[in-house]
This record gives C-alpha cells, structure tokens and sequence, in this order.
C-alpha cells in the first residue's frame, strides 16, 4: 500500500494545487513525532535541502545528531530524491502580546503598619482582633 503523498506526488494536478515544499513540510510532524514537532517547525524547502527552525542551541544540536533517522522518515513519508539534507536554524518562539492587567489592591496589606509607634500598633491590631471575633 502506498503512502497518500506518494501518489499526491504522483498525479499531475493543475498548477498551484500543492506544491512540493508544502507537502514536505507537512510531512515533517509525521517524521518526527509530536514531541519534536512541538519544538520545530519546518520552515521551507531549498532545492533538497529542508530549512527547520528550532527553538534553540541544545535542539540543534540534539536534532543534528538525528539527522539521518529523520531523513529515512521523510524518504518513507514523500519518497526518494524530495528532501535530501536537513538544515536547523536557531530562531526563538515568539512570546504572545502582554496583556495590561486591572488594578488590583494588594492582598494582604495591612492598615495598621501605616501606624509609626510599635505599641500603638500592637494595641490597634489587638483591638481590631477583638472586635472581628
């Protein structure tokens, strides 16, 4: 049984229906899995060369190091000749928008250290105890 993007590759669609760098990059969470996909992203295709971007350094590296096992995977998954080298840039993810938070009071603060003399803050406390039981 063949592969679906076998046989995509395979048709001749009319022009523009799906390019060869699309279908390799969606292939590339199939290769991968879904932990590693979670971290990457495959940017575009270069003649045979597939651009990943990366989060950081240490997935450079540590994907570097599994560069032949993902290209068996891909080869699996589009078939020989499409992506022959893999190339991971370093390109960190991008934070969301901040979102200004609503005044709030601070939690726990409390009137009576606004009172300078230590006894009279300790009677104030005391009375204040008192009063709410």
């Amino acid at each position: 049984m063949e592969r679906a993007s076998k046989l995509i590759r395979g048709l001749t669609l009319p022009g523009g229906t799906l390019s060869i760098e699309e279908l390799a990059c969606a292939a590339w969470p199939d290769a991968v899995g879904k932990k590693i996909a979670g971290h990457t992203r495959a940017a575009r295709l270069v003649r045979s060369r597939l651009v990943v971007e990366v989060e950081d350094a240490t997935w450079q590296r540590q994907l570097f190091s599994l560069t032949r096992q993902i290209l068996r995977n891909l080869e699996r998954a589009l078939g020989s000749g499409l992506v022959d080298d893999l190339e991971f840039r370093v390109v960190p993810r991008r934070r969301e928008p901040q979102r200004a938070m609503q005044a709030v009071p601070a939690l726990g603060a409390d009137e009576a250290d606004a009172i300078e003399d230590p006894v009279l803050r300790s009677i104030y406390r005391a009375a204040r105890n008192r009063a709410r039981a």
